[in-house]
């Protein structure tokens, strides 16, 4: 696969008996009493980048954050279980550090033979990490020959490990799961076949809006659900009961209702919605209009004209970008505008259809629909940098 801006992809590079270190994404979701890991999906996302590795005789040294440590090593933040599930399916013995850097790091590094694996602790148990010091980035460095990320979902973030160590390695590239985020991403950024369409929901304004205007020089609609709808449908005079309105963003929202009408950029946003006076008023909620939402009510999800509406738009585009569901999608009576959007999706088998990491991907695995979109990104943040253009600091690490 040839990656732009010359990235190599793993493949290309001269791994053969050589030290080899894999910045992966394992921040995988753990029972807060058991510690046991409640979805492995990052693990297993990254197997075909280290299998390749194995199979060639590389000495794979593997680096992950888990949480917020907050640069200190405590040991609910332990990579342990992580490494535990991934000899587990791997089938091979994993050598896990005690520390991120170290005398122990060192060993357990220098200990290697062809094919085997170690993890270094949680990278971010060392506040050099998230600071990028050059001297935890050197250290880090020391310990490989050849660089791999192979962690989109740090991409956006300009830490030791994805950005500030690669300077000091001979060798880099790309792993299975970063160059395919790559491939794909970048072609919402190149020649579309259209209508390209933007669908954008969750919780705030506040997170999209510098998405929402960078999208709007290269789609010709956006879709508007969940709580941001909300604030939208405040900036032109509808009463939202005591649904949640970012009000300090209504004048945002006007603004780019403003820009997208001189672009001729066509908004999609809900005519009725989902109700109820509290998430676990299941039984209470029913469909509105958007012009008679009750003084005690708020809306919890987009209602089923505005889920009809938004899947005919939906099913004419030849380009789809989704990020953010349209409801508050963990409660089932809250879930069907969310789940109509991923079957839309997976329904028009004509469209180049990305799905953009966080939420929407957790939707579209639970519609059991992952397979059938083009690409689900394994970053939300780091997706919606990428497609508003932005040059992700770990991706540009891997240009030459």
């Amino acid at each position: 696969m040839a990656l732009p801006g010359g990235i190599k992809h793993v493949e290309e590079l001269p791994v053969e008996g050589k030290r080899v270190f894999v910045r992966v994404d394992f921040n995988v979701p753990l029972d807060k009493k058991t510690k046991q890991i409640t979805d492995d999906a990052r693990i297993t996302a990254t197997l075909p980048t280290i299998q390749h590795l194995i199979d060639r005789g590389a000495r794979i040294v593997l680096g992950s954050h888990l949480g917020r440590p907050e640069g200190q090593a405590k040991p609910e933040f332990s990579l342990e279980p992580v490494a535990a599930r991934l000899a587990e399916l791997l089938k091979v013995d994993v050598a896990l550090a005690d520390e991120p850097v170290g005398d122990g790091a060192r060993k357990v590094v220098s200990d290697l033979r062809d094919g085997q694996i170690a993890m270094l602790e949680n990278l971010r148990f060392d506040p050099g990490e998230e600071a990028n010091d050059e001297t935890f980035a050197r250290t880090l460095a020391s310990y490989c020959d050849i660089y791999v990320n192979d962690a989109f979902g740090t991409a956006h973030r300009a830490h030791a490990s994805t950005s500030g160590m690669v300077k000091f390695v001979g060798e880099k590239g790309a792993g299975y799961v970063m160059a395919k985020e790559i491939d794909f991403l970048s072609r919402l950024l190149g020649e579309v076949d259209r209508p390209y369409v933007a669908v954008l929901g969750g919780a705030k304004v506040s997170d999209k809006i510098e998405v929402l205007d960078a999208l709007l020089e290269r789609v010709n609609g956006v879709v508007i659900g969940g709580a941001m709808a909300n604030t939208f449908l405040e900036a032109q005079g509808k009463n939202l009961g005591k649904s949640k309105v970012e009000r300090d963003k209504l004048a945002n929202a006007r603004n780019f209702l403003r820009k997208a009408s001189e672009k001729k950029v066509t908004v999609h946003l809900p005519t009725d919605v989902i109700v109820a006076t509290s998430l676990d008023d299941g039984e209470g909620s029913k469909p509105v209009s958007v012009d008679a939402i009750p003084a005690e009510s708020m809306a919890l999800d987009i209602g089923p004209a505005t889920a009809e509406a938004f899947k005919k738009v939906i099913s004419l585009a030849r380009t789809v970008f989704w990020n953010g569901p349209m409801g508050v999608f963990e409660k089932p009576k809250f879930a069907a505008g969310t789940l109509a959007v991923a079957r839309a999706l997976a329904d028009n088998k004509l469209a180049l259809t990305v799905v953009g990491g966080g939420d929407s991907a957790a939707a579209i695995a639970q519609a059991g629909l992952a397979d059938k979109v083009s690409h689900v990104s394994t970053g939300g943040g780091a997706s919606l940098e990428f497609v508003q253009g932005l040059d992700l600091p770990g991706i540009a690490a891997l240009r030459p």
